[in-house]
């Protein structure tokens, strides 16, 4: 190993010592959503909001009846 490479897994070496090892899962599982209330509360947030385009393609979102002196409110 050249000097760089020995002082690089050196420091990693230290790191891995301060942190622990690197957490390895399988990249194939799937992500287990929890459905706790916080999450809940973001969906439920969320169903509030319409995806609308503009005339160039633009993506935003439009809040459901939220229509202020005929502008609507973007997020």
């Amino acid at each position: 190993m050249t000097t760089r490479t020995d002082k690089f897994m050196h420091l990693t070496e230290k790191a891995k010592k301060l942190f622990g090892p690197a957490n390895r899962s399988d990249a194939d599982t799937p992500v287990v959503h929890k459905h706790d209330a916080f999450e809940e509360a973001s969906e439920e947030e969320l169903r509030t909001f319409e995806i609308e385009t503009d005339s160039l393609g633009h993506h935003y979102a439009v809040r459901r009846g939220h229509e202020e002196g005929g502008r609507r409110e973007h997020s």
